[in-house]
């Protein structure tokens, strides 16, 4: 089977929507299939054609990582996608920026087009007046519709009613995220782990709000694994609070260090305002971290009192009392561990490659 996506970013590029991409084609190569990635040059020094672990990789241009930016990439990347659709079986459109492009394409190609709704920015504009109706053509025109969690499927089936969308959670590399031996020393006291890029939708700020009252209760540090615009603002409110010298940011770090960093705490907080599901939450769970997090978006469909706590969201009341209860926990390794058992049964990246292999099977078993 040849099948090509189309997704607006794509490693080296960091994040939950690039993992679940580039785990996913390298699943389905691992299967014996052809992939082909049309992505943009988001990033610079990066080539316009290359071939990542079997995966045929095209990057075309970005204008900027905004609306305008990625309309301007749609109308850039359509050629490129057009092109190779006329030799692919099937397109698959990775979030909604992807969708218009992946749509010609399957006009020209006469093949069928399946299309994953991911991230908070689906959510974020889904209420426009401006972006409803736009969706709702996007969704009408996909063959099929998949979302990265069940609120997005909800509000996808609102906006196209009569629609099917199946909710079809992110998945994790098992395999890799595993607890493996921990990369940062042992520090002799409770370390927290905030694997979350510093935008303002990721929350942050209202764990650093609510730092002092952990730490003056546990004595527990944190490392925050992640860069973004946010990050000078945050260092300057946690000196503010006095809690700069138990909190360490550690910049973006490449995806494989990540199992190691992850291995290195006993918790994982995740304090989004927004999320659909979050991969790295995942990710943690799957190398033996409990987790807290944000009761928001599709957080409360893998996380709960058997894996961790949730929170209310931009409370730092809240998340210091959750924090708190489950660094006092004496069973917290074993929490950690039945959250591993759990994404390996539910979420592994194994399972998200057999469903789409069906999904598309049965396309293209329709088309011809």
């Amino acid at each position: 089977m040849k099948i090509v996506m189309h997704c607006v970013y794509f490693p080296p590029e960091v994040g939950g929507l690039e993992s679940h991409v580039y785990h996913v084609c390298r699943g389905l190569v691992e299967r014996g299939h052809q992939v082909a990635v049309v992505t943009s040059r988001s990033m610079p020094g990066l080539r316009r054609h290359e071939r990542v672990n079997g995966i045929d990789v095209y990057r075309t241009a970005l204008p900027g990582r905004n609306p305008f930016g990625w309309i301007m990439h749609s109308a850039t990347s359509t050629p490129r996608l057009g092109a190779l659709a006329r030799e692919a079986d099937l397109v698959h459109a990775q979030a909604f920026q992807s969708v218009l492009p992946a749509v010609v394409s399957k006009r020209v190609a006469k093949i069928p087009v399946v299309t994953t709704w991911h991230t908070s920015h689906f959510l974020k504009r889904a209420t426009s007046p401006f972006w409803r109706p736009i969706f709702r053509k996007l969704i009408e025109w996909s063959d099929y519709n998949l979302a990265a969690s069940e609120e997005i499927a909800r509000v996808a089936e609102e906006i196209a009613p009569g629609t099917i969308v199946e909710a079809l959670t992110n998945g994790v590399e098992t395999d890799l995220f595993r607890p493996v031996e921990p990369t940062l020393p042992h520090a002799g006291r409770k370390r927290i782990i905030v694997p979350r890029r510093l935008f303002e939708k990721n929350g942050v700020e209202y764990f650093i709000r609510a730092f002092p009252r952990i730490r003056a209760a546990t004595g527990a540090e944190a490392v925050i694994i992640g860069d973004g615009p946010e990050r000078g603002r945050l260092e300057r409110l946690a000196e503010q609070l006095d809690v700069l010298d138990a909190i360490t940011f550690m910049g973006a770090r490449p995806h494989e260090e990540m199992p190691g960093l992850l291995s290195s705490g006993d918790l994982a907080v995740f304090p989004s305002l927004m999320e659909a599901t979050s991969v790295a939450a995942l990710e943690s769970m799957a190398c033996g971290l409990p987790v807290a997090a944000s009761r928001v978006g599709g957080l409360p469909e893998i996380v709960d009192d058997q894996v961790g706590g949730l929170f209310e969201v931009a409370d730092p009341f809240d998340i210091s009392d959750v924090v708190v209860a489950l660094l006092e926990r004496s069973d917290l390794e074993k929490v950690g561990a039945f959250a591993r058992e759990r994404v390996v049964t539910n979420w592994s990246n194994a399972r998200l490659v057999e469903r789409h292999l069906e999904i598309y099977e049965a396309l293209i078993g329709v088309k011809r």
